[in-house]
């Protein structure tokens, strides 16, 4: 991408940022610009995102992608996890939604997991160029197995339209800390998913704290921001065998 197309698509992804009340520094912006032009050219080699068009993505994937910033200033439960140099999991990072834009913006130290090890490869690569690897990682693995070998490990996990809240519940209760927080955006959620899924975080040791809704600019999609804490030990021997959260739920 040429540099007379960079630094209008800086100025945009900032007026966007503003329209939900979020303060977006231009250094901040550059960084996404260029890791949306890094997903572009990989998008070539390997599937990352149908979301092409420059201005489309700054909405439907980073924008998006800051709601979980916003919603951790807006929520009540924020405090739960600010203190003593958090750390953040990206569960499910595709091309690196959340995790890259979310820790630009907070600085905050994180691994970003995928089970697909080619986009983990690409994620890698972004996150070298970009210069962030003294706080972020990728690597390539499922959530059990995560859990097995850094369990407790996280203050915050971020999951972006990956699976029903269950199993994220399922997922995130043994990778949280106690008081740590699982997000999740959802863009339509029924009441039957949220009445079970209420259900399955008590077995997890975990409680529904915080439920905001958002709407992207440009009528880009409605947005649910879910935040459960994990206040107990779970009930239930996790993690269980991978596949089992979705083939044989709680």
């Amino acid at each position: 991408m040429e540099l007379s197309q960079i630094n209008p698509l800086i100025n945009y992804l900032v007026s966007q940022a503003e329209t939900l009340g979020l303060s977006l520094s231009s250094d901040d912006a550059l960084l996404m610009v260029r890791h949306f032009c890094m997903v572009i050219e990989k998008n070539e080699q390997i599937n990352l995102t149908r979301i092409t068009d420059p201005h489309d993505a700054i909405v439907r994937h980073y924008i998006d992608s800051l709601l979980f910033v916003k919603v951790l200033e807006d929520s009540h439960c924020l405090s739960a996890y600010l203190s003593n140099s958090p750390r953040f999991l990206d569960l499910g990072t595709g091309a690196g939604f959340p995790g890259i834009p979310f820790s630009i913006v907070t600085e905050m130290d994180g691994l970003l997991i995928d089970s697909i090890t080619k986009k983990i490869h690409a994620v890698r690569e972004f996150i070298v160029n970009l210069g962030l690897d003294s706080r972020i990682s990728a690597l390539s693995i499922r959530a059990e197995d995560l859990a097995r070998c850094s369990a407790a490990s996280f203050d915050l996990v971020l999951v972006r339209a990956v699976a029903k809240l269950s199993i994220l519940i399922e997922y995130a209760s043994p990778l949280l800390k106690p008081n740590g927080l699982l997000v999740s955006s959802k863009a339509h959620i029924e009441a039957n998913e949220l009445v079970h899924a209420e259900s399955v975080a008590q077995l997890c040791g975990m409680k529904l704290v915080s439920r905001e809704t958002y709407d992207l600019p440009h009528s880009s999609g409605h947005r649910e921001l879910i935040c459960f804490m994990k206040t107990e030990e779970a009930t239930v021997s996790l993690p269980r065998k991978p596949g089992m959260a979705v083939h044989r739920p709680l």
